[in-house]
Order: C-alpha cells, then sequence, then structure tokens
C-alpha cells in the first residue's frame, strides 16, 4: 500500500492508463475519469472505480490529470463543469500533462483561488516505458505539496526529481522534448549516412548501443528502426506540438534555438509526408527517403 489517501485520476489514455496501473498494483485507492468513458474500462477491470462525472473526483483527496493539450487542460480543470468546480474539490491537483507554461499558469492561479494546491509533474518515457517502471518524472510547485504527495509519484516512476516551484517542471520537460527530437532525428540521419556507405542498419545501430553514445532512449528508438515499426508510442504530431511549446518558451526567454529549429522543420516534413499519427521514430524512413535509399525492408 503506497498511502492512505484515496486518488482521483483524470484522463485515461496510454500514458495516463500507465500511470494509474502502477498506482493500483502498489495497491493505492483510485478513482478513474476520461471523457471518452470506454477507455478507462482496463483500469476499472483491475479494481479502480469509475467515476460518472468530473465533479465525482472532488471527493478525492488528490487528483492527478494526463491530457494532450492546454485546451484541454483548462476545459477540465478551470472551465465550466470542471475539477475546480467540484462540491467538494480535491486538496491537491497534480498535473502530468505537456501543455503551455501559460495554461499551467493560469490553472495553478486558479487552483490558488480556490484553495486548492497544484503541482506541475510532467513524465518522461513513453506509456511502455512507464509501464515497465523506467520512467522519470518532473515536480515542481510547493515544497510540503511534493513532500505529500511523493510516495505516490515514486509508485509511478522511480525517478522523482524536484526542481523548485511555479511551472520550473514545465519548461524543463519542454527542454527534454526539444532535445529528444534533436537526437531523434540526429540518429535517424547517421544510421541512413552509414546504410548508405553500405553499413547494415542492425550493426550499425547494434554498435551505438553497446558505445559511450548508448541510452535507454538510443535503444528505444533503434528498435523501432530495426523492425521499421512505428505503430505510435508517441506521435510525431506530439512532437511537433511540443517543439511549438518549446519554441514559445525560447521566443519569450530570447534564447536562439538553430539545431531545434532545423529539427522542427523535419519534422513537420514527415508529417507532411503522411506520418503525423506514427511514432516519431518514423523521422528515419523521411531520412531514408532523403538519401534516395530503397523502401523495402532493410
Amino acid at each position: 500500500m503506497t498511502g492512505d489517501h484515496h486518488i482521483g485520476w483524470l484522463g485515461t489514455g496510454r500514458l495516463g492508463s500507465a500511470m494509474a496501473t502502477r498506482l493500483l498494483a502498489h495497491g493505492t485507492m483510485l478513482t478513474v475519469w476520461n471523457r471518452t468513458a470506454p477507455k478507462a474500462g482496463p483500469l476499472i477491470g483491475m479494481g479502480a472505480t469509475r467515476a460518472a462525472v468530473v465533479g465525482d473526483l472532488g471527493r478525492c483527496d488528490i487528483v492527478f490529470t494526463t491530457v494532450t493539450s492546454s485546451s484541454d487542460l483548462l476545459s477540465v480543470t478551470a472551465g465550466p463543469g470542471g475539477l475546480f468546480r467540484a462540491q467538494p474539490a480535491p486538496r491537491i491537483v497534480v498535473d502530468c500533462s505537456t501543455v503551455s507554461a501559460e495554461a499551467a499558469a493560469e490553472v495553478r492561479a486558479e487552483a490558488a483561488k480556490r484553495g486548492i494546491a497544484f503541482l506541475s509533474a510532467p513524465v518522461s518515457g513513453n506509456a511502455d516505458m512507464v509501464a515497465q517502471g523506467r520512467g522519470s518524472i518532473i515536480v515542481s510547485g510547493a515544497a510540503t505539496t511534493f513532500e505529500t504527495v511523493q510516495p505516490y509519484l515514486r509508485a509511478i516512476a522511480p525517478n522523482v526529481n524536484y526542481c523548485g516551484t511555479g511551472e520550473a517542471a514545465r519548461l524543463t520537460k519542454l527542454c527534454h522534448n526539444l532535445l529528444l527530437g534533436m537526437v531523434s532525428e540526429a540518429l535517424a540521419e547517421v544510421t541512413t549516412l552509414a546504410e548508405k556507405g553500405g553499413v547494415a542498419p542492425s550493426a550499425f545501430l547494434d554498435f551505438i548501443d553497446d558505445s559511450v553514445l548508448g541510452s535507454t532512449f538510443i535503444r528505444h528508438m533503434g528498435q523501432a528502426i530495426r523492425a521499421r515499426n512505428y505503430a505510435p508510442t508517441s506521435t510525431t504530431e506530439n512532437l511537433c506540438k511540443d517543439f511549438d511549446l518549446g519554441f514559445a518558451a525560447a521566443r519569450q526567454l530570447e534564447v536562439p534555438m538553430p539545431v531545434a529549429a532545423t529539427t522542427h522543420q523535419l519534422i513537420q516534413t514527415a508529417i507532411g509526408h503522411g506520418h503525423g499519427k506514427s511514432d516519431f521514430a518514423v523521422l528515419y524512413e523521411v531520412a531514408a527517403r532523403a538519401a534516395a535509399l530503397p523502401r523495402t525492408k532493410r
């Protein structure tokens, strides 16, 4: 048993379901709600309680939110019929979404008006990695609130870091996702170069995995490239959204990002070729096409 709080979960997409599943595995009492109710079915089957409406989560001590966009977060929290308007309202809300700092700050301010503590806690790692216990979480907000929530965060992911107040975690995660995209594009390009020179992608990627450059992420992306399997864990469209948010922060802070800007155009190229719903490892296919490599399995 992780703790004695009643936990609510709002948003049961791929990532949200993987995170909530880990809480259930630790014996946490969990109530879940999702806009598309059937998506919560697997969690109900594992012992969670279904909330009929968002307001039912107000009876929970702590509510986690995992949504796709800034507008979604504003809608399900501060909007009409949203979580903050529940009677009673939850004591603490923990948002694990990757949204704009502006949207998160607006939600944080609305929460403060209603006496609700708010943490930003975005996640590094796709749903599969989280399910395997290999996720990481970066958190910002009041330190006392973090201490209350920390046991549940550590049940979800073994690596949990606190980085300060306000939206520091949100900026940290955007920087993380920008780097993720740049590394993805770099790996796609060098794999293509090696391949056009006669080196099998599997041989090149095996070498990288065993070198000082090897990492959990590069191994994961390399597996997709080897198999040319782009079933989405995180889509090219979502990566593009994160780049848009990252550039908004860079403009505000007056930070030039030429490498990220080039990568953004290549991500947009992948979307233009019809790969928006594919895993962003599909950047390799775009690089291979640009190099005039054959499209047969290699």
